[in-house]
């Protein structure tokens, strides 16, 4: 897919060695520091290549590898979880001198870390925090609780309960909505979900929201691998049994932009967006191009962007940082524990986008370009 190169470094590396790193993690003893970039090979596992958004990242990372000169073996797992075990088993075992890992499941790579911390390569977390293994050596994503804060706004402002800027809006309500949650085995489902949750909680306490299906545990409201298909059976359902007696949904909470599309095919096929039934305020994530071009022709309510060329060259710095056996700059120490340790991380900002703001946000900045907007498909 096609990007424009974003040259915005992160912040500055701090350099302190890699024994500042915690003792039990990876990388504490590596000697790549005098190597040449054309020595040192980065191995990059992805979950997927379903979703577009897996595609950029994977992309971005590997072009900003390579124009510094590192060899990159790049490697898309199919949302298989032994396929991504093996396939990390793989690149240290060729002797990978970091890597960067967004894994399908939180839980399921305690082996290859040991393996990896054993051969002394450093493991960077990339947006899915990898839990329960003392060998994770630094985690970059965006501030996950704030995207379910921003989701669950959006939403608050579609119905006109609130403002776009979180004032009190002119809307009292009551409003039926839903709940969509992510994949429980994503450690960032649960950020997602607080985030959105403690905030509309004022609103659910005073009435003016209904969760009519009373589903609201993220238990019932998950989705399994965040699919599309999942999402779309878990909303017919959700008609069928709670919406039989002549009332309508008025917004649902979507923390991803593909549950969202799933969501507005199962409304649409049930004749939201006809004959007077207006299709309901629904939220989503990733600035995928299908959506955006939904929130473009006024279906999608809006969408989360985080700037996935940014995530790529934090991940490039931090790489970087543990090449040179030194530790990444980190900017929260507090708040990412892993149920082991608290994993130093780097966490960038997200923005809301709606209809107005498409223009400014995705095509100025050369995330999409006006004709991909219109088409709803990207170019390549």
């Amino acid at each position: 897919m096609r990007r424009k190169f974003l040259a915005a470094l992160g912040g500055v590396v701090l350099a302190f060695s890699m024994a500042a790193c915690s003792g039990d993690g990876a990388g504490s003893g590596g000697d790549t520091g005098d190597k040449a970039p054309g020595d040192l090979t980065i191995g990059v596992s992805m979950p997927t290549q379903t979703s577009e958004r897996w595609i950029a990242d994977g992309n971005s990372v590997k072009e900003k590898l390579t124009a510094k000169g590192y060899k990159v073996d790049l490697q898309y797992a199919g949302d298989d979880i032994p396929t991504q075990s093996q396939q990390i088993d793989q690149m240290i075992t060729q002797g990978a001198d970091v890597l960067i890992v967004a894994a399908i499941d939180g839980t399921a790579l305690s082996g290859q870390l040991q393996a990896a911390a054993e051969a002394k390569i450093p493991i960077i977390s990339y947006d899915r925090l990898i839990l329960q293994s003392p060998n994770v050596d630094f985690y970059v994503s965006f501030d996950n609780y704030k995207v379910g804060v921003a989701q669950a706004t959006a939403l608050l402002a579609g119905l006109g309960l609130q403002n776009k800027d979180g004032s009190k809006g002119t809307a009292t309500g009551p409003f039926n909505i839903e709940i969509f949650a992510g994949s429980l085995d994503d450690n960032n489902a649960q950020y997602f979900f607080n985030g959105a949750m403690e905030t509309l909680k004022p609103f659910l306490d005073n009435k003016s929201l209904v969760v009519k299906s009373g589903q609201t545990r993220i238990e019932q409201a998950a989705i399994l691998r965040w699919q599309q298909e999942t999402a779309q059976q878990r909303m017919e359902n959700l008609l069928t049994s709670t919406y039989n007696d002549g009332t309508t949904v008025d917004g649902v909470l979507s923390p991803y932009d593909g549950i969202s599309r799933g969501i507005i095919t199962a409304l649409q096929n049930a004749g939201y967006g006809a004959s007077g039934k207006k299709i309901p305020v629904i939220t989503g994530q990733d600035a995928e191009i299908a959506s955006v071009k939904l929130i473009n022709d006024g279906v999608q309510n809006s969408t989360i962007f985080k700037d996935t060329r940014l995530l790529a060259e934090q991940a490039v710095v931090a790489a970087e940082a543990f090449l040179q056996e030194k530790q990444p700059e980190a900017n929260d120490t507090t708040t990412y524990n892993n149920k082991v340790k608290v994993v130093p991380s780097y966490l960038l900002p997200v923005v809301t986008v709606y209809k107005e703001d498409i223009t400014k946000a995705l095509v100025d900045s050369g995330y999409w370009t006006a004709e991909e907007v219109a088409s709803g498909q990207a170019k390549g």
